[in-house]
Formats: structure tokens, sequence, C-alpha cells
């Protein structure tokens, strides 16, 4: 083989090696996906964009993208997440199945929703305690989130659970390929040393170590964070200090590295005062405040952020404008 061959040979192997996720499209949007409130027509799916993760505006006049009954079954959905698939073909989002006036320990189940372009989607709720033995003391699921598991090589959906007397556990369990339903039973994915309730666990993966921040609940209620190499080992590392900057109380944390940079922005709920702070980060350990340089024409309750690309920033306007 004469050497241009075999160089050509050699990068064809080389490629064929390289994760579906290695060459990342071009970002130049953000996509943040909420609900706004405790009243029934405020637990819906919303969207609002972004060109600079900074400045954030509503689509579709602030009402709801999807509809709630059309997607659950209590009827209302919370928390919203979402996740761009590492083949870069899907879009997947999780969110609460529940409406808060039915009382915090109401719901027992969650959606799994899918897209392949951000518009159209399709909705397979979960009831837990129906689909799984061993659930009859259930009182709530909250806060559904999920994440590529690299070494299951399965996407991995992860969230809070409370069973009778019990503190809320985050638990985790694999998604089927269609993204409809559960193909393992519900395993606990963190334990906190303390033995405390821990909710709204969210998961980013930086250089091979997963970094979960989370709520702790009734001791606290602040945002801590947790590290592992590997997520279904129970081998996490966890930090003593709070992460939020502020004495207020906050839940429903969401992490997402800034587009053509290497800071991450933390973001959180201060639900009790109406109001949603962003912080930055360049290790994830230390964050400070970026409140003064955000704006935005809605009031977004426990919500996520994915970037997005140049042709799905103008789909989404488009669409919803």
């Amino acid at each position: 083989m004469n050497p241009a061959n075999y160089l050509i040979t050699a990068l064809i192997v080389l490629a064929s090696w390289l994760p579906v996720n290695a060459v990342s499209p071009e970002y130049s949007g953000y996509l943040f996906v909420y609900f706004t409130g405790n009243d029934k027509p405020d637990e819906a799916i919303r969207f609002a964009v972004s060109d600079n993760s900074l400045n954030f505006k509503a689509l579709n006049n602030n009402d709801p993208v999807i509809a709630s009954d059309t997607i659950s079954e209590t009827g209302g959905v919370r928390d919203p997440h979402i996740l761009r698939a590492v083949d870069g073909k899907w879009f997947y989002m999780v969110a609460t199945d529940m409406v808060s006036a039915l009382g915090w320990d109401s719901n027992r189940g969650l959606t799994l929703l899918k897209s392949p372009d951000l518009i159209h989607w399709t909705a397979s709720p979960i009831n837990i305690q129906q689909r799984f033995e061993g659930n009859d003391d259930l009182l709530r699921v909250w806060a559904p989130q999920t994440i590529f598991d690299s070494r299951a090589g399965k996407y991995m959906v992860y969230w809070s659970m409370k069973h009778g007397d019990g503190p809320d556990i985050i638990y985790y369990a694999y998604a089927n390929d269609d993204f409809t339903d559960f193909i393992t039973e519900p395993k606990p994915l963190f334990l906190p040393a303390d033995g405390q309730s821990c909710i709204d666990g969210d998961i980013v993966c930086v250089n091979g170590t997963y970094h979960l921040f989370y709520k702790t609940e009734g001791h606290g209620n602040g945002i801590k964070k947790a590290s592992t190499r590997n997520l279904t080992a129970m081998e996490w590392v966890e930090s003593p200090d709070y992460k939020q900057q502020t004495d207020k109380a906050v839940e429903g944390s969401g992490i997402f590295k800034i587009n053509d940079s290497d800071s991450y922005m933390l973001m959180y709920d201060v639900y009790m005062n109406g109001e949603y702070q962003f912080t930055t980060s360049s290790d994830l350990d230390h964050f400070r405040i970026a409140d003064t340089q955000v704006t935005m024409n809605f009031h977004p309750r426990h919500g996520t952020i994915i970037p997005i690309t140049s042709a799905e920033l103008h789909r989404l306007t488009s669409t919803w404008p």
C-alpha cells in the first residue's frame, strides 16, 4: 500500500472509533424550556430563546408550546428538562407529570417526550407506581432529567422519589431505544452521606467526570454538588459548600456550557421570591452572580437550557414568533 492510501485508511479507521457526537454543530443560540407557576394553566411547557445566553425572549407570547393534557396523566407538567441526542437526530424531553393543586404528594409519574425538530413532539407518560412493583407507598415523583451514559451506551433518566416516611432519593432507570419506556427498574443513583433528602438533580459531564448539582431538602435548602467518574457506581465525592449565591430559598438548578467558552452557567429558581438567578463558573466549584447581565420578558420556574444552531433558532422563531 502506498503512503497516501495508508494514511486514508488510517483516517477512516480513526473516524470509526470517534463517538457519534465528536464533531459538534456550530451553536449560535440557546433554547430555554420552563414552566411558570403552580396554577394549572402555568403547569405547561414553554419555550424562550436567546442568541447570547443572557437575553431571553419568550416564544408564542409566553403561552405553552405543548398542551399539557395531551402529554400527561394528570393534565399538568412541571420541571421540563431537554437534551440533544448524541447522534444529533433527536431531542429528548422529560417532565414531572403533576398538578400541584392536587397536593405535593399527589403525583406518581413522569412524561418522556421526543422530537426530531424541536417543534413536533410525541409523549409517553409513565406511572412509576403502576409500572414497577414495590412502590405501593410511593408519594411523589419529581424533576426528571436525562443524560447519555457512555459506559452503558444508553440514555439514563434520573429523578427524585419519596416513599412513605423516607427521604427524597434520586433514582435512575435506562430508557429504551425509542425513548418511550424504561427497560430497567428504578435504582438509587445518589445517596448523600447525611442520609437526608435531595431533589432536583442536574448532571453535567466534563472531561469524563460527572458533576451532579442537587437541592438539599428540609435541612438547609440549597444547591450542592457531588462528582463521580462512574454514574452507577455509587462513588460520589460530595462538596461541602452550597453553590447558590443568595441567602434566599432556591431549587431547580440547571447548568449549561456557554457557547464558544470554557465557562458554565448555573441557574436556579429563587422560588419564594419569584426570581431566577444566573451565575457563572470556569471550574464548577466557584460561582459568581451574573444577574445584572441577564434579561427575560417572562418569569420562569424550574427549567433547563440547551445550545441550538442558527437553523434551529430560525425554525423555532418561525413556528412560534
